[in-house]
């Protein structure tokens, strides 16, 4: 919506300049996009007569003008322009003046003859394209006044951005509306005197679409002068809102749209066929429009018609036969209340966007149609003479909108807004927006005037009042909320310790999609029971992952491809599987899990250490070190994603909480890895535990040490011999470590040897060889009755 601030003034003058006007309508929701002015600047142009025109005496194209511009002397100035003639009110660049362009004015001589300024034509004043000859002003203009101040051109055109609720802003009127109750400046609001009739000539109205116009009315206007030109004033606020002139009864009714918001038309009733129809559109029926474009209705679209024709889409652009003609002398002026809901999407829909429907779609006060054509008919009499008849109204109240009062309460808007409101400030703020309002010490009752359609709920009203008083004397207050630091168990580690961890292990973080190919949850995870994406973002992206390894598989391969020679990567994330038991989401069991993979020499390339591959052991070593659990357990496993006896399901205190293992050779294979990765994958919530340190005071007593080397079966687990050892009940025995184990020469071939070094320490003596070679002769009888090893001599 684009209008000029000077007949926004005309309306409610507040006591602000533009740059405030503008920042006011801005922060009450009227978005002004742009600001421009409406003439560039220039100085020093009065309004100048014409006294004569003389032909120059040395070129033919030349004349000589004496000029009033209101000076005790005229002016001798050298011109032209082929208008140039005694009579005519021109503008006078005097010397002195800055055109646009910063184009100064001097005295001159043309061909000898003395010129004492310039007569411009609109162009060379920066006002239209116009440069055929000088600019004619209006005889009413006098000479001498400043042609800024007579055209009015210290104007600012607003063009602001409303959003679809605010249709009432979509005239001056509603502007101005805004402006009072913004400002609390007194509103002048256009005076519509009724129009008496002297003549009885009406046209009868046929409205079979009620629903969709429940309100229409319409004027015979007989002998109009069609000659008469569209009054300056007119033109001038007409076309500072974007609308092009036409003839005067058309730029009446783009007039009263603009400035009272109801769009309105005029027909010629020379081309009228009996009655006025407002129906629904047969299918298929043809209507060339005003723009000459000829569209095919369907049965949605609201039409105008008479008895043989079609004349108007309804809301939308009148029909080719609708329009008035230099010839016409008597018209029918109409004014109506359409729906919305009958209008909205049917001019896009046709490929059209105009000024009626752009207000019809979003909603017209169904109280203002009688009092536009009243304004209408004022002006069309006032301009262009003519006769008006009665004013014929089609009315169907039970099709009209409903306003029903909105109830708001004091203690609501004030916690909503964050200040105290009294029932005097509220009155104020509300009582701006009209309509009927009642306001007690608890609660307001406001029935919304006719053009508020978008006041419906206690929240509009609370934003009215916010909006109205101002966003910006709202203070700014700092949210206070009452902190307290909330206990962390020392017993229980946070996700982001364990990241700290496996940075300090150096790995790097990871974060993979939810969602993953269906190739991965197949080959890595046998999973034959998929969670399907209804609607992927990418068709590879197909399921829902039931493990991470997938995706730090992923992650792999694109670093292999990037020629990365070492691969460390974790990552802490949710996979999901089906589980009728499962809570919160029922059906779908989503768990916590923190996976790490490790791919390449196991140590950074350096001078002080051999470069090897990471292995089994690298990576076994880095998730105790993670878990750090001496109930930490490893026990074989067959998993589809690993290597047959690479592998084995980790365990605390005998519950399985995750694997370990080497990838599967085949996936090596089928995914072109260099060579295989080695990777664990765990439970968060099992990782999370801390086993707290127990204090133990040192011994001052030297320890005595034991290697054990114990013979067992090879396919027995080391893991076994050293539990046994650890439980038994032997006080001096501190630490049991492995520390080899040997195959070959001198063993069994199906037998295996295991050595071990014991710690033994007393913390109150020095313990003698005897006690210590009793100790381990209680530990090696332990082994041999439990696992049948035996000691190796």
């Amino acid at each position: 919506m684009q209008f000029s601030e000077h007949w926004l003034r005309t309306l409610v003058n507040p006591a602000i300049d533009s740059a405030e006007l503008e920042r006011l309508l801005t922060m009450a929701g009227l978005e002004v996009e742009e600001a421009t002015p409406a003439a560039p600047a220039f100085t020093g142009v009065l309004v100048a007569r014409i006294l004569s025109a003389e032909q120059h005496p040395n070129a033919d194209r030349l004349r000589v003008c004496r000029v009033d511009v209101g000076a005790a002397e005229p002016l001798q100035i050298v011109c032209g322009a082929p208008n140039a003639a005694a009579g005519l009110l021109v503008p006078c660049a005097t010397v002195g003046a800055v055109l646009p362009g910063d184009f100064k004015i001097k005295p001159a001589k043309l061909r000898g003859v003395e010129s004492a300024g310039m007569l411009c034509s609109a162009r060379e004043l920066g006002l239209s394209e116009a440069h055929e000859g000088l600019l004619s002003l209006p005889e009413d203009f006098k000479p001498g006044t400043s042609l800024r101040d007579a055209l009015l051109l210290d104007d600012t055109l607003y063009t602001i951005k409303l959003t679809p609720n605010r249709p009432d802003c979509l005239s001056l009127l509603g502007i101005a509306r805004e402006v009072s109750a913004l400002t609390g400046a007194p509103l002048a609001e256009p005076k519509s005197e009724t129009v008496a009739a002297s003549h009885d000539a009406t046209r009868a109205i046929d409205v079979e679409a009620k629903d969709a116009c429940p309100r229409y009315c319409g004027r015979v206007i007989r002998g109009i002068d069609p000659s008469r030109k569209t009054p300056d004033w007119i033109v001038q606020r007409i076309e500072r809102c974007g609308i092009r002139s036409i003839s005067a009864v058309v730029d009446i009714t783009n007039y009263v749209m603009l400035e009272l918001g109801q769009p309105m038309h005029a027909f010629d009733t020379a081309i009228l066929s009996g009655s006025l129809r407002v129906r629904w559109a047969k299918e298929g029926e043809a209507l060339t429009l005003l723009n000459e474009q000829e569209v095919k209705l369907d049965a949605k679209t609201l039409v105008i018609a008479d008895d043989e024709k079609t004349l108007a889409m309804a809301g939308i652009m009148g029909g080719d036969r609708s329009g008035i003609s230099d010839e016409t002398t008597d018209i029918f002026v109409e004014s109506a209340f359409f729906s919305p809901a009958a209008i909205a999407g049917r001019a896009r829909e046709y490929g059209l966007a105009t000024d009626s429907s752009h207000r019809y779609e979003r909603g017209v006060d169904y109280a203002l149609p009688a009092r536009a054509i009243e304004r209408a008919s004022e002006l069309i009499l006032a301009i262009c003479g003519g006769n008006a008849g009665p004013v014929v109204e089609v009315l169907s109240e039970e099709h009209l909108p409903r306003r029903s009062p909105v109830v708001m309460r004091m203690a609501r808007a004030s916690q909503v807004i964050g200040i105290p409101l009294d029932a005097e400030t509220v009155a104020t703020v509300l009582s701006r927006l009209g309509g009927e309002l009642t306001v007690t010490a608890d609660e307001v009752r406001l029935l919304p005037p006719s053009w508020r359609f978008d006041l419906e709920i206690e929240q509009d009203l609370i934003e009215e009042i916010a909006r109205i008083y101002g966003y910006e004397k709202i203070p700014e207050v700092m949210p206070v909320g009452k902190m307290a630091m909330l206990p962390q168990p020392e017993s229980r580690r946070t996700p982001m310790a364990l990241r700290a961890k496996m940075a300090g292990l150096d790995y790097q973080e990871v974060i993979n999609y939810a969602f993953v190919e269906e190739a991965w949850e197949r080959d890595f995870c046998a999973n034959k029971d998929l969670i399907r994406i209804a609607n992927p973002i990418a068709s590879q992206l197909a399921v829902m992952r039931s493990s991470l390894l997938g995706g730090l598989v992923g992650n792999l391969i694109t670093n292999q491809k990037r020629r990365a020679s070492r691969v460390r990567l974790f990552e802490i994330g949710r996979c999901f599987k089906r589980d009728p038991a499962a809570k919160p989401v029922a059906g779908y069991d989503q768990t916590m899990k923190i996976a790490a993979l490790a791919w390449g020499p196991s140590d950074p390339e350096q001078w002080g250490i051999a470069t090897r591959k990471a292995d089994f052991f690298d990576i076994k070593g880095d998730l105790e070190r993670l878990v750090a659990n001496p109930a930490l357990e490893f026990v074989p496993l067959a998993h589809p994603a690993l290597h047959p006896g690479r592998a084995a399901e980790v365990r605390i205190g005998g519950r399985a909480i995750g694997w370990i293992g080497e990838l599967h050779p085949t996936w090596v294979h089928d995914y072109d890895l260099a060579s295989a990765p080695v990777a664990f994958e765990l439970e968060l919530d099992a990782v999370m535990p801390r086993v707290l340190p127990t204090a133990v005071a040192p011994s001052k007593f030297p320890p005595m040490i034991r290697d054990l080397a114990l013979i067992v079966e090879a396919t027995r687990p080391v893991a076994e011999l050293l539990d046994v050892l650890r439980s038994a009940p032997e006080p001096l025995m501190q630490s049991v470590e492995v520390f080899d184990v040997y195959q070959g020469r001198g063993v069994e071939p199906d037998r295996k040897s295991v050595a071990f070094r014991i710690r033994f320490q007393h913390t109150e003596r020095t313990l003698e060889d005897r006690e210590v070679d009793a100790a381990v002769e209680v530990l090696v009888g332990l082994a041999r009755a439990r696992l049948g090893a035996e000691l190796r001599s």
